[in-house]
């Protein structure tokens, strides 16, 4: 039976000193969840302490009933071992010496357990959380494959994926964050595959994130642990589906799962980690090279498409006769290259929009948008048929990126290249390229290259980006993660 050790305020003799202290730090009394129950064992004077909203209740009251069935001779003498030993019909047992680690227990779900008279206390962990049930994520929606998705309790996040990886050397860190929350946050990794020098980078900054809590869970977490506040480019990649943390796992990556959230954070990744899709390995080779070429070409129309277009009609005296249909063919008093900002922020608004309205009218109100609006713009002469052409292939290219986080900064991107080639045209757009690859030159992932395997250059690993590559065929785990199991033979099979 595992016990916690720790400085800090010591255990009372008497019970009621150390009721009194909870009842001044956990507000008993005053807090109408926090349950305070007193009874006696063989009359050995003993208290339950528990938060209502996460009790199991039906377990408790099997607890108590066993309790008080006790007599003096089965408790005597050394209560707390024979109490643990014999009459505790629970597994989950822990033992902790000091009050303000039992008083973060009871604000963690589990119960505690006072003995009059002994210096340490219980800890029952009977904790049952309120959750839903683990549905397929809405963005990562797949045709073929499992519907279960990751829910806002960790202990089950965690099952999950050990249903998928009964591997022994799997491991699971618990680390809480928030002086005041008190979150609980675990690591994911698999021993003998993962970098040392990886793990540690990742650990040590989880460890020196001191914040008062984290009311919005990973995304705060992520914040701490990448420093690159203003980058727009994802450096850890975000999954709702248990398959693909999984997946990584075994490639040697780590996952960070966050109380409270369905989002499981991958690190370290790259930009191409970004650009696939669990839906390319639910089928056949050569129709997942397929989708995972519609899908970069979606990528590339989102950032690009609107960009060439405009810098096409900027040199139209240049293009030879067979694209001379390119640019439009009346004036407007607006410039080309405004109406599409304009036309990107209608987008945007009109996303946001749609998430805050109730779904029944959701579908109503991008009709409105995407035909009303629309048409009426051109008709009024503000927009060009051009713009709402261009800016819904756009669209579509945003809503085919695997990364909801890498499209709003492919979003990003374009507008930049929209503004520097409205007003400097071909030097802009050069330049916006230059900076933009600058950019992700110079991103490091946890001290990794963003844009291997393109910088540093490795051509196997390439290919395997733009080609998905059959499961049989003998694989290899990405060498930039510098793992201890390169490739994904079986161990006695090497």
């Amino acid at each position: 039976m595992p016990e916690k050790t720790a400085d800090k305020t010591i255990i009372y003799p008497k019970i009621e000193d150390n009721i009194d202290y909870f009842r001044r730090e956990l507000g008993i009394g005053i807090s109408f969840d926090v349950i305070l129950r007193e009874f006696n064992i063989g009359r050995k004077k003993v208290a339950f302490i528990f938060l209502d909203g996460f009790a199991n209740g039906e377990v408790i009251i099997y607890i108590m009933q066993t309790l008080l069935d006790a007599k003096q001779e089965d408790i005597v003498p050394n209560p707390l071992e024979k109490i643990t030993a014999k009459l505790l019909p629970y597994g989950e047992i822990t033992l902790v010496d000091n009050l303000e680690e039992a008083v973060n227990e009871v604000l963690g779900g589990p119960l505690v357990f006072l003995i009059d008279g002994e210096k340490k206390i219980i800890i029952l962990d009977i904790r049952q959380y309120p959750s839903r049930q683990p549905d397929e994520p809405d963005i990562e929606k797949i045709t073929r494959g499992s519907r279960d998705g990751f829910v806002e309790t960790l202990l089950f996040n965690v099952a999950l994926i050990r249903r998928r990886l009964r591997d022994p050397k799997l491991r699971v860190e618990a680390i809480t964050i928030g002086s005041r929350s008190l979150s609980d946050v675990a690591l994911l990794y698999i021993e003998d595959i993962i970098n040392p020098a990886i793990l540690e980078e990742i650990r040590s900054r989880l460890l020196k994130i001191d914040v008062d809590g984290l009311p919005m869970a990973e995304k705060t977490v992520e914040e701490f642990i990448t420093g690159d506040f203003w980058n727009p480019f994802p450096e850890v990649r975000y999954t709702e589906r248990p398959d693909v943390a999984a997946v990584h796992l075994l490639e040697g990556h780590v996952c960070i799962i966050v109380d409270t959230s369905p989002s499981v954070m991958i690190a370290p990744v790259t930009y191409f980690h970004h650009i696939q899709h669990a839906e390319e390995f639910r089928h056949n080779p050569i129709v997942g090279v397929y989708i995972r070429w519609v899908r970069l070409l979606g990528i590339f129309i989102s950032i690009f498409l609107v960009p060439l277009w405009l810098l096409l009609v900027n040199y139209s005296e240049m293009l030879p006769e067979a694209l001379q249909f390119i640019g439009p063919k009346e004036k407007v008093a607006l410039p080309l290259f405004l109406q599409f900002i304009v036309a990107n922020i209608g987008l945007d608004l009109l996303r946001m929009a749609s998430i805050h309205t109730p779904s029944p009218l959701a579908t109503a109100l991008g009709l409105v948008g995407a035909l009303l609006i629309g048409d009426i713009a051109v008709t009024v002469g503000f927009f060009v048929p051009e713009v709402l052409l261009y800016i819904g292939l756009v669209a579509i290219g945003i809503f085919s990126t695997p990364s909801w986080e890498l499209g709003l900064a492919n979003r990003l991107v374009q507008i930049l290249l929209l503004l520097l080639t409205g007003f400097f045209q071909i030097y802009g757009f050069v330049a916006g390229l230059l900076l933009v690859f600058l950019r992700l030159a110079t991103t490091r992932s946890f001290n990794l290259p963003y844009l291997w395997p393109l910088l540093p250059f490795n051509g196997k690993a390439l290919f395997n980006v733009l080609f998905r590559k059959p499961v049989p065929v003998k694989g290899f785990r990405p060498s930039f993660l510098r793992t201890r199991d390169t490739d994904t033979s079986p161990p006695g099979e090497k």
